[in-house]
């Protein structure tokens, strides 16, 4: 996910540092990581046994506009798998400091509002998958974050983004950009409204299979993609999955299916030589290996029967919002420069394509790691 960053005031950092528990005294902080939607900071502290580092994030109001609803998933969700994976010797969960005033978050004076996580010292995170070994590293941290949270007790989390991957409104809201055309880019796009329009049956299949209970709701990341995993710094293993502000209720394969769309391309999301792009046979197939080695024992036949289509679903919902915002004047996703958000569009649906091209064969990859599936009205 990529959204312009927070405009609130600079904030007090001394002041926030000090409103979480138990540090000592802060001592400054520094702008931290490469993430477009919060305001991260790494803060250092002195304590009683040295130097201490936290991750001070001031959470963005207008992508996440209820807080509270969104801490409380990320504390459910941290406590949970931290519970679940201790003592293991690979994987393991973010932890949330508590806030001096009680709970875990803290609004300042300006009315930021703020949480603040441990530091996960001798790891770091990379942008794009260029290895099989990355690939395998990514799904698996993905299929293991949704195996400890399998059993979440308690009531259904917030969607902390109503509707975010729900397909067929992502479709509708195209529809409006189309008739409204606000900025006269419709003419300049026909082509590529045109084979948004023609992929429309994509737009149901999976929300079909919900309905009629094949495909269960599950607690889902929402944005798996490789950057959003801490990779070891001397092995290279995943070590811990962040940016939880979208974990919420979705269905399994998508989050699969967002590992290939982000992970399996050719070239970068807003090449413009279209035939530089294409999906990789050898990383789609590391990132089966790696998510059915921790998923898959809990996934139903459905489930797997349908990761392969899951990565043609969210590369085209993802190319219908670039489109989207294209056509209504680049008001959700940044641009560097003019025209950005229809090349990323144009993007997608080339890797759309060859997705298609490749489809018996990545669903026979499939297959191979997950043995004999359902067949049927499983299958999409």
């Amino acid at each position: 996910m990529s959204a312009a960053p927070s405009t609130l005031p600079a904030p007090d950092l001394a002041g926030v540092g000090r409103a979480f528990a138990g540090a000592g005294d802060f001592i400054s902080a520094e702008p931290h990581g490469g993430g477009h939607i919060n305001d991260t900071f790494l803060a250092t502290y002195v304590g009683a046994a040295g130097p201490i580092r936290r991750v001070l994030q001031r959470i963005n109001e207008t992508v996440f506009r209820h807080v509270p609803a969104l801490m409380e998933n990320v504390a459910r969700v941290t406590a949970h798998a931290t519970d679940r994976l201790s003592g293991s010797a690979g994987q393991r969960s973010l932890r949330l400091i508590p806030a001096q005033a009680g709970g875990f978050s803290h609004r300042d004076a300006t009315g930021g509002w703020w949480r603040c996580y441990e530091f996960v010292a001798g790891a770091h995170t990379e942008d794009h998958i260029q290895r099989p070994d990355q690939a395998r590293a990514a799904a698996r941290a993905f299929g293991e974050f949704q195996r400890v949270l399998s059993d979440l007790p308690g009531a259904r989390l917030h969607e902390t983004i109503p509707d975010f991957h729900h397909t067929r409104r992502r479709f509708e809201a195209l529809q409006r950009a189309v008739t409204a055309d606000p900025l006269r880019r419709v003419a300049a796009a026909r082509e590529d409204i045109a084979q948004a329009f023609g992929r429309e049956p994509l737009v149901d299949t999976m929300l079909a299979l919900h309905r009629r209970g094949v495909i269960p709701e599950r607690v889902t990341h929402n944005d798996a993609k490789l950057g959003n995993v801490l990779l070891d710094d001397v092995t290279g293993a995943a070590v811990c999955v962040i940016d939880l502000d979208t974990v919420m209720p979705g269905f399994a394969p998508f989050d699969f299916g967002e590992l290939v769309r982000s992970g399996t391309s050719t070239a970068p999301e807003d090449e413009r030589d279209l035939s530089r792009i294409g999906a990789r046979r050898d990383i789609f197939e590391a990132l089966v290996e790696g998510y059915l080695s921790a998923a898959g024992a809990f996934l139903n036949a459905a489930e797997i029967a349908n990761l392969a289509f899951a990565g043609r679903v969210m590369t085209y919902e993802n190319g219908i919002r670039f489109l989207a915002d294209h056509l209504k004047g680049d008001v959700y996703y940044k641009i560097t420069r003019p025209g950005q958000n229809l090349d990323r569009a144009r993007s997608q649906f080339a890797l759309l394509r060859s997705l298609e091209a490749q489809q018996t064969d990545f669903e026979d990859i499939v297959r191979k790691y997950a043995g004999s599936l359902a067949e049927g009205d499983a299958i999409a």
